[in-house]
C-alpha cells in the first residue's frame, strides 16, 4: 500500500510491505473465525435452552386449539375414559367438560365453597361420597355421569341446563360460556380427532442407586392398571377407542414416564422440539404401544 506524506513544498511516497508469513498468519486467523463462528450457530441452535419450559400440553382439531397443563390433561383424559366405560355419547363429555373448567379449572381441588372439593366440586354432606373418594378422579367422574344420565333428554337440553341439573349450583347460566372449549376438548380426548393430543414433560433427573425409580416395563405396567380403572377394559375394539387410549397415555406420560406411545400409523415422543405426532408407528388397530 502506499502512503502520501505531506512536508512544506514536497511530497514523499513511502511504500509499506508485507512478508508472506504475516498474509499467512492474517488468512489462517480469518477462516478460523468464521469457522469457529459458524460452528458456534450450529451448536446453538440444536443446544436445549437454558431456561427449560414447563410441561405443557396442547390439543388441535378442526374445531379449534387449546392449551392445558399436564393435570388438566390427565383429567379431561380421566373424564373421557370413563364416559367410554359407560358408553355415554360425546355430548355427555362435552358437559361434563363444561362443568369441571366452571367449577375447578379442571383441577382436583382439595378444597372449595363450604365443603365441596374435587374437579366437580361435589359435597360430602350432600352425599356425593367421601373427601377421599371426591378427590379420586374416577370415582368423581362417574358420580357426576351417573347424575347426568337421570336428567330426562340432557343431550338435547342446553348445556347450562343440563349442567345445572346435575350441580344445582347457585349460578347455574356460569356452565353454557364454556361450552366450545368443552367441544374442543370433548373431539380430542375422545378419540374422534386423531392425533390431537400432544404433550411435552422434562425428562426426569437421574436417581442413584438408592433413589432408583421402577424399570419402564413396571411403569408402563402402572399406566395399564391406571387406564383400566378409568375405561374398564384396555382393548382396542375400534380406531376411535384406540385414540382415546392414546390421548390418555401421551396426558399421563409424565406420571408413568412414558417417552413414546406408538398407534394407527403415527407415534408420539417426548421431545420439546415436537410439534405433535409423528407417522412411523404402529400400524395396526389392536393395540396402543407405550414405551
Amino acid at each position: 500500500m502506499t502512503r502520501e506524506l505531506i512536508r512544506p513544498g514536497r511530497f514523499f511516497s513511502v511504500r509499506l510491505r508485507f512478508s508472506r508469513g504475516v498474509i499467512t498468519i492474517a488468512a489462517i486467523v480469518v477462516v478460523l473465525a468464521v469457522g469457529i463462528s459458524v460452528g458456534l450457530y450450529h451448536l446453538l441452535k440444536r443446544a436445549t435452552p437454558l431456561a427449560v419450559p414447563e410441561a405443557y400440553c396442547s390439543v388441535r382439531t378442526p374445531e379449534g386449539a387449546d392449551e392445558l397443563d399436564i393435570e388438566q390433561a390427565q383429567i379431561s383424559a380421566t373424564i373421557a375414559a370413563v364416559a367410554a366405560r359407560r358408553r355415554l355419547p360425546e355430548r355427555a363429555v362435552v358437559i361434563a367438560y363444561a362443568t369441571a373448567l366452571q367449577e375447578s379449572k379442571l383441577q382436583n381441588l382439595a378444597w372449595g365453597d363450604r365443603d365441596s372439593v374435587g374437579v366437580f366440586q361435589q359435597r360430602p354432606s350432600q352425599g356425593w361420597g367421601t373427601v377421599k373418594q371426591l378427590t379420586d378422579p374416577v370415582y368423581a367422574t362417574n358420580k357426576f355421569f351417573a347424575a347426568l344420565v337421570k336428567v330426562k333428554n340432557y343431550r338435547k337440553l342446553p348445556l347450562a341446563e343440563a349442567a345445572q341439573a346435575v350441580q344445582r349450583s347457585a349460578a347455574g347460566y356460569a356452565y353454557g360460556p364454556h361450552e366450545p372449549r368443552a367441544r374442543i376438548l370433548a373431539a380430542a380426548f375422545t378419540g374422534r380427532v386423531p392425533r390431537a393430543v400432544h404433550c411435552w414433560h422434562p425428562p426426569a433427573p437421574a436417581k442413584g442407586a438408592k433413589g432408583r425409580s421402577a424399570p419402564p416395563q413396571a411403569r408402563t405396567a402402572e399406566a395399564r392398571r391406571q387406564l383400566a380403572r378409568a375405561i374398564g377394559d384396555t382393548a382396542v375394539t375400534n380406531r376411535r377407542r384406540g385414540w382415546l387410549i392414546a390421548a390418555w397415555s401421551v396426558a399421563h406420560a409424565q406420571k408413568y414416564g412414558v417417552s413414546r406411545v406408538g398407534y394407527g400409523g403415527a407415534t408420539w415422543v417426548n421431545d420439546m422440539r415436537a410439534e405433535g405426532w409423528r407417522g412411523g408407528g404402529s400400524s395396526g388397530t389392536a393395540r396402543v404401544e407405550l414405551s
